[in-house]
């Protein structure tokens, strides 16, 4: 599926992987994420200061993980649905060069107040397959019927 297809809430089943949405960081990812945000904190563009901050060098930001997980959450769903929530925890530190993958699985899929939704876990592991962001997330997906 593509990003202009739509995925109706039919079409999705309990216990469903969702399509992986991986990136390598690296300062230039970092530096977009930093840009928009306004978030230039030295310990995520210097290497001396990743050191002094007791790190083994520069590392990146937790919260830009959160738009990794809804930039695979967007390629899964297509424009046609809608992110409710995603909510998830930073446990462990990424460095430059990590390769970061997003996962998430389907947990519940309900209706609520007209609205087709579904429940996932959603997690970031690293290139050692460590869970190293878990977390929940809500769609809303539109509906055949």
């Amino acid at each position: 599926m593509g990003i202009e297809d739509t995925l109706y809430f039919e079409d999705v089943a309990e216990g469903d992987d969702v399509p992986t949405f991986e990136r390598q960081t690296d300062l230039m990812h970092w530096n977009r994420y930093a840009a928009v945000n306004e978030e230039f904190v030295y310990i995520h563009m210097d290497q001396e200061a990743g050191l002094k901050s007791g790190m083994k060098g520069v590392f990146g930001m937790g919260n830009l993980r959160y738009g990794y997980l809804h930039n695979m959450l967007r390629g899964w769903i297509g424009l046609s649905g809608d992110i409710r929530k995603v909510d998830a925890q930073h446990r462990s530190i990424n460095y430059k060069n990590d390769v970061l993958t997003c996962k998430g699985k389907v947990t519940k899929k309900y209706t609520a107040d007209g609205e087709h939704l579904v429940d996932l876990d959603v997690w970031v592991e690293n290139q050692e397959g460590v869970n190293i962001s878990p977390g929940k997330a809500t769609v809303a997906l539109p509906s055949k019927g």
